[in-house]
C-alpha cells in the first residue's frame, strides 16, 4: 500500500502552491495513495512562519518511515531553500521524491544566485514536475535532467456557486496587483481607448499595489472607470469572474497562471502575454488574444477588438470553456499526478 506526503504551503495561504495542491486533494490518487499534506510554510509574520516550519518538519520527521513517495511542491528560492530541510532526510530513508517546481522566472531560480539550491534539489529527485514545455527546456538547459522532468499543467479550480448573475462590461484582472503582472500596463491601455467606450470599466480582484493603481488612473483621468476590489475569494469572486465580459492579465513572467486558468473555468475570453504556459497551447485570434509583456499600444488594440467585436468575444469564450474541460481539466490533472505515483511505487 503505497502512501505519500505532500510537502506544501499552508492550506490557509493565499497563492497558486495552495490551489493547486488543493485541486488535487480533490482526485482519486489522493485517496488511493493515502496522501498526507505537511504544512511548511504561511504568508504571515516571521516568527508564524518559523513556527510553521518547524512544526512542518517535526511532522515530516516522525511520518516519513510510514510513507514511500515524498511529494515537495516549490518554486521561488526562499520556498527552494525551506524544502532542502527536508530533502537529505528523506533520501537518507530511501523514498522516492517528486519536486514540484511552481516558479515563474528562470533568472531569479535556476539562472540566478541560488541556481545551486535547485541543482541540488532537482538532482536527488526522482521524478521533477514543471507547469509547461517552456519550462521543461528551461530546467533540462540549466541541469540535463532528460526524461526525469515531466510537465503537468495546473487544472482549473475555480469553485463556482449557483448564483446567477448579468454580465456586466468590464474588463476584470484577478491576482496580485504587482509590477509582474502587469497591473499598471492595464490601466494604461485601457486609458488610451476610455473616451472611445464610455460604458465601460477595468476591475482589478487583488490586493497589493492597490493606492499605486488607483493614483496612476487618476492621473489618467479614469478614477471613475478603475474598480479595485481588493483581495476577493468564494462568492465574491464567483461574482467577479460571472459578471466580467472579459479578461485580461497582462503579465511579465509566470509558472501557469492561475487566474487565466479561472477564467477559463467561467468561459471568459482572456487577453494575456505569451509567457510561462501560455504558448503550450495558445491560438492568436482563436483562444485568445496574445500580445507582448510591456507594449501598451498592443494591449489597448487587443481591448478595442473585444470589446467592439461580439463574434470574437463568444468564439474565443467558447474555447476557454474547452480549455478548462480538456486539457486543465481537474480530473485529468489528477490522473496525471496518480500515474506518477503509480510508476514510482513500482521502482
Amino acid at each position: 500500500m503505497t502512501k505519500v506526503l505532500v510537502v506544501a504551503t499552508s492550506r490557509k495561504t493565499r497563492g497558486g502552491i495552495t490551489s493547486v495542491v488543493k485541486a488535487h486533494e480533490k482526485g482519486g490518487q489522493w485517496k488511493k495513495y493515502h496522501c498526507r499534506w505537511i504544512e511548511t510554510h504561511r504568508d504571515k509574520g516571521a516568527l508564524v512562519k518559523l513556527a510553521y516550519l518547524v512544526r512542518g518538519w517535526l511532522e515530516f520527521a516522525v511520518l516519513l518511515p510510514f510513507y514511500d513517495i515524498v511529494h515537495i511542491h516549490m518554486s521561488e528560492p526562499p520556498s527552494a531553500v525551506r524544502k532542502c530541510l527536508f530533502m537529505p532526510l528523506a533520501k537518507l530513508a530511501g523514498k522516492k521524491v517528486v519536486v514540484h517546481f511552481h516558479a515563474f522566472s528562470p533568472e531569479t531560480t535556476i539562472n540566478g544566485k541560488h541556481r545551486e539550491v535547485y541543482r541540488y534539489l532537482f538532482t536527488r529527485a526522482d521524478v521533477v514536475i514543471v507547469l509547461s514545455q517552456m519550462w521543461k527546456r528551461y530546467v533540462n538547459d540549466a541541469f540535463s535532467l532528460g526524461d526525469k522532468v515531466r510537465v503537468v499543467y495546473n487544472p482549473c479550480t475555480a469553485e463556482m456557486f449557483p448564483q446567477k448573475y448579468d454580465r456586466r462590461k468590464y474588463i476584470l484582472y484577478a491576482g496580485t496587483v504587482n509590477a509582474r503582472k502587469g497591473y499598471k500596463d492595464m490601466i494604461e491601455a485601457f486609458a488610451k481607448i476610455a473616451a472611445d467606450y464610455p460604458d465601460w470599466r477595468i476591475v482589478f480582484a487583488g490586493n497589493g499595489e492597490v493606492e499605486q493603481g488607483r493614483a496612476l488612473a487618476d492621473r489618467l483621468g479614469i478614477a471613475d472607470r478603475t474598480v479595485f476590489l481588493g483581495w476577493v475569494a468564494g462568492e465574491a469572486k464567483d461574482k467577479a469572474f460571472k459578471e466580467a465580459s472579459v479578461f485580461c492579465l497582462p503579465s511579465y513572467a509566470e509558472g501557469f497562471p492561475m487566474a487565466v486558468l479561472d477564467a477559463w473555468a467561467y468561459g471568459l475570453p482572456v487577453i494575456t502575454t505569451p509567457v510561462g504556459g501560455i504558448p503550450d497551447v495558445a491560438v492568436d485570434g482563436v483562444n485568445m488574444l496574445l500580445f507582448n509583456p510591456g507594449d501598451t499600444d498592443a494591449l489597448a488594440e487587443r481591448m478595442s477588438r473585444m470589446i467592439c467585436d461580439g463574434n470574437l468575444r463568444n468564439l474565443i469564450a467558447r474555447s476557454s470553456l474547452e480549455l478548462a474541460r480538456t486539457t486543465f481539466n481537474i480530473e485529468t490533472v489528477n490522473k496525471e499526478i496518480g500515474s506518477i505515483y503509480e510508476e514510482l511505487s513500482k521502482r
